[in-house]
C-alpha cells in the first residue's frame, strides 16, 4: 500500500476515534473517509483493534522523535513538554485520551506497541545522559517516564486541571532534585 494512502487510512482511524470513541470507531467508516474499499482495509489489518493499533504507533499525528538538548534536563524538559502537548492539543489530545483510554475497557486493542516504539524511542536520552556522566546506569529509565508522562496524564487527563506552560520544569525539577 503507498505510504500516502496508507497514511490517509491511519488519519481517518484516529479523528473517527476522537470523534465517536472506540465503540464508534468502525472499518467502513474509516473506509468512507478514507476513500479506500473496506476490503482493502481488512486485507492489511484484520480488525479495527489491529488498525487503531497500527495509527497509534505510525500515523504522523502522533509522530514523535526524542529530543537532544544536550543536557539529561533539558531532554527531560523537553519530553514532558511534548507529552503536555499530545494531551492537552489538538488534535492529538483526543485521539490519545480516546484511543488509549478505550484499551482498558478493550483487551483486544493492544497498545503496548505504541508505547514500546516510543520508550525505544525515548530510551536514547538515558543512554546519551550515562555516556556525558550525567546518570547512573542503575537508573531506571522507564520508571522516570512513567513518574514524569504519569504526572502529566494525571493533570490533563484524570484530574481535568490546566497543564500550565512551566509544568514540565516544575515536574522534572521535583524529579531531579528531589522535593
Amino acid at each position: 500500500m503507498a505510504p500516502r494512502k496508507q497514511q490517509e487510512i491511519f488519519d481517518a482511524t484516529l479523528r473517527l476515534v476522537a470523534e465517536k470513541g472506540y465503540d464508534g470507531l468502525t472499518v467502513e467508516g474509516v473506509a468512507e473517509r478514507s476513500g479506500v474499499n473496506k476490503t482493502t482495509i481488512y486485507r492489511w489489518w484484520p480488525s479495527k483493534a489491529a488498525l487503531l493499533g497500527a495509527a497509534l504507533v505510525e500515523a504522523d499525528v502522533l509522530g514523535f522523535e526524542a529530543p537532544d538538548t544536550g543536557s539529561l534536563r533539558g531532554d527531560l524538559v523537553a519530553l514532558v513538554a511534548g507529552v503536555r502537548r499530545l494531551l492537552t492539543e489538538p488534535p492529538s489530545a483526543s485521539v490519545a485520551v480516546a484511543a488509549l483510554g478505550a484499551a482498558v475497557r478493550h483487551p483486544e486493542l493492544d497498545v503496548r506497541p505504541f508505547f514500546a516504539d516510543r520508550f525505544a524511542r525515548e530510551r536514547e536520552i538515558f543512554d546519551r545522559a550515562v555516556r556525558r556522566g550525567e546518570l547512573k546506569e542503575s537508573v531506571d529509565p522507564m520508571l522516570v517516564l512513567d513518574l514524569l508522562a504519569g504526572a502529566v496524564w494525571m493533570r490533563a487527563v484524570f484530574r481535568g486541571l490546566p497543564v500550565p506552560d512551566d509544568f514540565p520544569a516544575e515536574a522534572v525539577s521535583a524529579l531531579l532534585d528531589g522535593i
